[in-house]
């Protein structure tokens, strides 16, 4: 069924009504020749759409990225043909990893040229086909309406992604009648209920375990599911571990949280997951990062594995019970189901392993120690966030990002923002433009390495112009490429080919883009400038001069099982 209205409009204009009734309020872009239709009907549209003039197209998509992870809702961002969309391919591939709801729109030259390597031509659906739920081109106007509603559902239901529309030039150009789809239903999971005797065999195989264990991810905050997930978890008495992404599902300080797992987890997270006899793995894909070598993942474990996208169950890791569906969906099904257990002594061997092997013990600092160490900076933030208002972490990629996951405190969903899958250096920075406008109220820290910070800083420029705030960055600065570095030295005789890197004076180019800048090199120094920050209204830039060979530890050698973990320099 659709809806009619006798008011011609331009194929631009169509986009732009039909973004305002998806209920976008916000999108990142620039223009250019075969997207400027779309930018001339925004001008009408301005008082409903605000648009963010990005300085680079990446960055443009990483904000959508940033905006959508922080709010649950689709992120928008736009580009030109040709270059403009090759740049956004970046963010597209990071969404699709990550499963960050994507919604892109570029132009693209006049259908009649389409083929013949007009300027700026390129074939973005067929790039981008491997790394998108869906890519549309359009040709024809009237089909506006149609492929921005399956655009935006495809984006925000079942396993959540980027979806790209390509539109003609002169389909933005021409002049038509709308007629739009009847009803809105962005958003809705797949209905489907799980199968009830899926949901028997796992409930009764929790119900008997002696050593069972939560592995929490992504799909647990994607889904809203982490009030379930804490009912459960108290239910059953089962410890959780959560994933990088989905860190913030289930709170740090509860007596059943135990940590992050995998390559760079806490050792006693890694060798609870060895042990366990029943795993329960709730919206995580099982990446290659938390299992280590698969085929000696878990190996007591019978798996049960509750994921939204059926591709995932089974892909890597055996399952016992596979259940297709949302995560929150499974877990309100299976709570009844459940019996009430505390599991003594189990959790007693796990606490146990934790006051063994707690790794945080790894970053001791050495008596008369005077170095700036990167862990002085991420516990120092980790304290003040006790004393200052609601916050969310975003963080980069590289050695700071596992700092960063080890060493804050997650409470809360959508509070750690970071590039999981794909692992895009120069994340950070737009992903924060994003956030700073969906959570307005909140300050948004950026924790971000020295590498990843010169590959997107310009956005420092978009912050300026939108006038935002509420960012505040850390640069973990040790002139290395530092997980690569880190490699080097334990695994390639310290030969540091390719990852000494200069940088310029950080806090100056802060002060050239109208912010505050700071350099730090000494640890009594770092908590002041913190409280500074927090202060301080406007965004600051820290430049944090750390050691430069310091480690991320414990770490699983590529290749190895998650027993096999490094806690300290190989001798």
């Amino acid at each position: 069924m659709t809806v009619s209205s006798s008011q011609t409009r331009s194929g631009a204009q169509v986009i732009c009504e039909a973004l305002v009734r998806e209920g976008v309020e916000v999108l990142f872009g620039i223009p250019g020749g075969a997207i400027m239709p779309l930018y001339h009907a925004l001008w009408e549209y301005r008082d409903r759409l605000h648009h963010v003039l990005c300085r680079h197209e990446q960055g443009a998509g990483h904000a959508a990225e940033g905006y959508a992870r922080a709010s649950g809702r689709v992120g928008v961002c736009i580009g030109t043909s040709g270059p403009g969309a090759t740049n956004l391919v970046t963010p597209i591939a990071d969404a699709f990893m990550d499963s960050t709801p994507l919604v892109v729109i570029t132009g693209q030259v006049h259908s009649a040229l389409l083929g013949t390597d007009a300027f700026q031509e390129t074939d973005i659906t067929g790039i981008t086909i491997p790394i998108t739920k869906h890519s549309y081109l359009v040709t024809d106007a009237h089909e506006l309406p149609r492929v921005i509603r399956e655009a935006f559902h495809l984006a925000s239901s079942g396993r959540t992604g980027p979806v790209l529309i390509d539109v003609t030039k002169d389909a933005q150009q021409t002049r038509l009648v709308p007629e739009w789809p009847a009803s809105s239903d962005a958003g809705r999971m797949d209905g489907t209920p799980p199968a009830d005797r899926l949901l028997r065999h796992a409930a009764r195989l929790l119900n008997v375990s002696a050593r069972p264990l939560i592995l929490a991810g992504n799909g647990v905050i994607q889904s809203g599911a982490h009030h379930v997930l804490m009912a459960v978890a108290e239910r059953t008495g089962v410890p959780v571990v959560t994933t990088l992404h989905g860190l913030g599902a289930f709170p740090q300080d509860h007596p059943l949280s135990l940590g992050m797992p995998g390559m760079h987890g806490w050792v006693h997270v890694n060798r609870a997951l060895q042990s366990c006899d029943v795993l329960l793995n709730v919206g995580s894909r099982f990446d290659d990062r938390v299992t280590g070598k698969v085929a000696t993942f878990a190996p007591r474990a019978r798996v049960i594995h509750v994921d939204v996208d059926a591709s995932e169950i089974g892909k890597l890791v055996p399952v016992t019970v596979g259940i297709r569906g949302d995560a929150r969906q499974v877990l309100e099904a299976l709570l009844p189901r459940l019996e009430s257990r505390a599991h003594h002594a189990w959790r007693a061997e796990v606490r146990e392993m934790q006051a063994t092997h707690q790794p945080r013990q790894t970053y001791a600092r050495r008596d008369g120690e005077r170095r700036l160490m990167p862990y002085d900076v991420l516990r120092a933030l980790n304290a003040s966030f006790a004393s200052h208002g609601q916050y969310r972490v975003i963080s980069d990629v590289g050695q700071h990002q596992m700092w960063t996951a080890q060493l804050l405190d997650w409470r809360r969903p959508r509070s750690h923002i970071t590039s999981g899958g794909a692992g895009t250096m120069g994340f950070a920075v737009p992903a924060a433009l994003g956030a700073a406008l969906a959570a307005p109220d909140e300050t948004i820290w950026v924790v971000v390495g020295d590498g990843g910070f010169q590959m997107t800083n310009q956005e420092l420029a978009t912050l300026q112009q939108e006038g935002i705030r509420n960012v505040k960055i850390a640069i973990i600065n040790n002139g290395y490429l530092g997980m690569v570095r880190q490699w080097q030295e334990l695994f390639e005789q310290r030969r540091y080919s390719g990852t000494p890197l200069s940088a310029p004076d950080f806090a100056m180019l802060a002060r050239a883009y109208g912010h505050h800048g700071v350099v730090v090199d000494r640890v009594e120094q770092v908590s002041d400038v913190l409280t500074h920050a927090w202060s301080h209204d406007g965004v600051v830039v820290i430049d944090f001069r750390v050691e430069r060979e310091a480690n991320v530890f414990p770490m699983v050698p590529a290749g190895s099982s998650i027993g096999e973990m490094l806690t300290g320099p190989v001798s």
